[in-house]
């Protein structure tokens, strides 16, 4: 059985509005920060990035180095090691 859901218009608003998060997989376990939190946004540079999540977490700025980012199209952002296929 499907169920189908409708959501009122300003249900979807007030998710809409939810906080940009980074999500960040660093040396074996995961963070989710708000942007907001770490005074970034969205647009960030990589570097601003990077500082402000090795600051936040108290590692040194070559933990983070290597690590790519991923921006979403909701806004949020995803900072975990480079994967390796093969």
């Amino acid at each position: 059985m499907t169920t189908r859901m409708n959501f009122s218009a300003a249900t979807v608003a007030r998710f809409s509005r939810a906080p940009a998060v980074i999500k960040i997989q660093l040396m074996g376990t995961s963070y989710d920060l708000t942007l907001h939190s770490l005074d970034l946004h969205p647009g960030s540079t990589e570097g601003q990035i990077k500082h402000a999540v090795a600051v936040s977490l108290m590692v040194d700025a070559d933990q983070v180095e290597d690590l790519v980012i991923d921006r979403h199209s909701n806004g949020n952002l995803t900072l975990r090691p480079e994967a390796v296929f093969g």
